[in-house]
């Protein structure tokens, strides 16, 4: 699994926003930088918590269908 990611981050009137490049649908905006680092951090670990979690239940399906 990758262990670095590339945030990309903008200040917004009174937001920062910001989205990892290389995963679709991680994106947050808080009222500071640092707010809106870690909202980044936890977002992405639930995004790619999730999609192990699916990833494992294809694999399972795959695997008790061919046995």
């Amino acid at each position: 699994m990758k262990e670095r990611y590339t945030a990309v981050i903008k200040r917004s009137s009174h937001w920062w926003i910001g989205w990892i490049e290389e995963v679709p649908g991680v994106n947050c905006q808080e009222r500071t930088k640092e707010e809106l680092l870690e909202t980044l951090k936890l977002t992405l670990r639930e995004a790619l918590t999730i999609g192990m979690d699916e990833l494992k239940k294809k694999i399972g399906a795959r695997t008790s269908r061919s046995s």
